[in-house]
């Protein structure tokens, strides 16, 4: 096998995830969250709800995005791993300092115009899908509502809980996904998680495992604030764009 073999075979065959591209793509992302970190940080940017709020729709946006690609009406590496990573991480930094200008200029908070921005270009795309399995999203509610509850009566931090229920959304759909509705997992650990086990619930359990136990880490072991912040930020923004594409494909039946 010549070296462009082994490139197309591991990297632009159109054959879902495996160990080879997994590992790349999460070292490349290790490597944008401390720069994009640092660059934050330059910029003067707290990690607070403002951030949270502000970059949610372009997560909706990278995810319907996503989702319009597997239907078949996007197509292009730019719309899948890790392209759409770059191409979302492009728009949400050139909008957030656009921002953050006119925030200086106009007194504008910069997490209004950057929420209304995203949310204006995610609501096209949005409205492009055919919206039609309803029992499959009364399956993910009625499955993640005991996560609710339990999330609720629990003592921990806010931050946590909301980290964590949206990873267990993310779980919750995927579970749903498998069981009912004849989805095939593409990544690479929750397959194997998933056939070790043999049962898509088991990624359920062992995602709030991970969670709970990542979280814990986080609050125990580090001191900076600022980074911890950060940090619980992008394990919500991951979980909140695997989840959205996949609520997205079952509500649609892509």
């Amino acid at each position: 096998m010549t070296s462009g073999d082994w490139f197309y075979q591991y990297f632009l065959e159109r054959g879902g995830y495996n160990p080879i591209n997994t590992t790349v793509y999460s070292i490349i992302l290790i490597a944008f969250v401390l720069l994009i970190f640092k660059l934050l940080k330059k910029l003067k940017v707290k990690f607070d709800k403002r951030l949270a709020l502000a970059v949610s729709p372009f997560v909706l946006l990278g995810s319907s995005m996503r989702v319009l690609e597997d239907s078949g009406i996007l197509y292009g590496r730019l719309f899948i791993t890790p392209g759409i990573y770059f191409l979302i991480l492009g728009v949400t930094i050139s909008t957030l300092l656009i921002s953050l200008f006119l925030e200086k200029k106009k007194g504008i908070p910069y997490f209004k115009p950057m929420f209304i921005v995203g949310l204006i270009l995610a609501s096209p795309i949005l409205g492009i899908l055919q919206y039609k399995n309803f029992l499959g999203i009364f399956y993910v509610i009625l499955f993640f509502i005991p996560w609710i509850i339990l999330l609720k009566i629990i003592p921990w931090l806010k931050e946590n809980k909301i980290v964590t229920g949206i990873h267990l959304f993310d779980a919750n759909t995927t579970f749903v996904s498998l069981s009912y509705f004849g989805y095939y997992e593409q990544h690479v650990v929750p397959r194997y998680l998933i056939n070790l086990f043999g049962t898509p619930f088991s990624f359920v359990i062992l995602k709030f495992i991970a969670l709970v136990g990542i979280l814990f880490i986080i609050d125990k072991y580090s001191d900076d604030k600022e980074f911890n912040n950060y940090i619980k930020l992008i394990i919500g923004i991951l979980g909140a764009a695997t989840g959205t594409r996949d609520f997205l494909r079952l509500f649609s039946l892509v």
